[in-house]
């Protein structure tokens, strides 16, 4: 009976042990540089793969920080191991939508990690991800 208590308790120690491992997250930081003026919020969306990539019905993960003026830092927190791509845009009125004219271009402020506006459209899922295997900090200039 104490030799089977004490199987089960080292298989429950060792679980524990690896279990931060296996189911490793990660914070991501943007620096979101270019912000204009303190108003509004900065608006980011992260997507998982091509796919999914700047369809709002398929964000990932979502949120919003309240602008800086200059520079807006976001935190990102409880991502696991992955390909990543992220759109940030500056909510300059806070009605909480990209705002955009008769042709859908943008008339709010835009970034993506790694990539960026096109003069015909967004650039792709694989222009702007990046791999997640740890803690990391990027920087992103909204044009």
């Amino acid at each position: 009976m104490y030799l089977m208590n004490l199987r089960k308790y080292i298989l429950i120690l060792i679980f524990l042990a690896l279990s931060p491992l296996v189911y490793a997250q990660h914070k991501l930081q943007l620096n979101v540089e270019g912000v204009p003026t303190k108003k509004g919020t900065i608006c980011y969306a992260v997507y998982t793969n091509e796919s999914s990539f700047l369809k709002f019905d398929k964000v990932y993960k979502s949120g919003m920080e309240k602008a800086e003026e200059g520079k807006t830092t976001i935190e990102i927190n409880d991502l696991p191991d992955g390909e990543y791509a992220v759109a940030i845009f500056h909510d300059a009125n806070s009605n909480k939508k990209l705002d955009t004219n008769m042709l859908g271009i943008p008339k709010e402020q835009v970034a993506f990690t790694k990539g960026r506006l096109k003069m015909f459209g967004p650039p792709k899922f694989k222009e702007c991800a990046f791999i997640l295997d740890s803690n990391l900090d990027l920087t992103v200039t909204l044009e």
